[in-house]
């Protein structure tokens, strides 16, 4: 086997095994109903539906994974949480 070929089944494998992640959006006491899912729809580009769900799912269960992707992808979607006065964790 080449050089070439063991690198590109190196690169092929990374790829494939790259872990994915959640974005966790999590309960508070002072956030809005319309506030979240104006978020939601802003930050995390959900339909409206979608972002009204999400937000019933936090409200009742606590939290709701509302993206998933790489961890390197997710942080500036937690940061944009983050500053908008949500509670956000990458899991």
């Amino acid at each position: 086997m080449s050089q070439q070929t063991e690198w590109l089944e190196e690169v092929q494998a990374s790829e494939v095994t790259e872990k994915v992640y959640s974005l966790i959006l999590h309960n508070d006491d002072h956030n809005t109903f319309d506030f979240v899912i104006q978020t939601l729809i802003e930050v995390c580009d959900h339909e409206p539906l979608q972002a009204e769900q999400c937000t019933y799912l936090v409200h009742f269960k606590g939290k709701c994974d509302v993206m998933t992707d790489t961890f390197n992808n997710l942080k500036p979607f937690r940061s944009q949480l983050l500053g908008r006065g949500l509670t956000a964790t990458i899991d």
